[in-house]
């Protein structure tokens, strides 16, 4: 079996006393008691996620709808999509 990587993009916030990382373009995400252990835990829940659709035939669909792309490198690759811009955005709340 040829080896693949799959790069995911993580954001870790923190709740409470939590961390929690999220890979978005997946919608998988986890937690742990550092931003240490909520990135080892994330790689595993993504890697458990990625092993079931491989296992079920729809790794290549799940992450071609998801805006993954393929690379053909000396190790192939998929890149997670990567935003243009980040940035705050305020939202008005009408009481009603």
């Amino acid at each position: 079996m040829r080896t693949r990587q799959i790069v995911i993009r993580a954001e870790i916030f923190r709740e409470g006393r939590q961390y929690v990382a999220l890979c978005p373009e997946l919608n998988v995400s986890s937690f742990g008691g550092s931003v240490a252990d909520a990135r080892r835990s994330l790689q595993e829940a993504v890697s458990l996620f990625l092993e079931e659709c491989a296992r079920l035939g729809s790794l290549q669909h799940v992450l071609e709808e998801a805006g993954f792309s393929h690379t053909t490198t000396a190790i192939p690759q998929w890149l997670s999509p990567q935003p243009l811009e980040i940035e705050p955005l305020a939202v008005a709340l009408k009481h009603g």
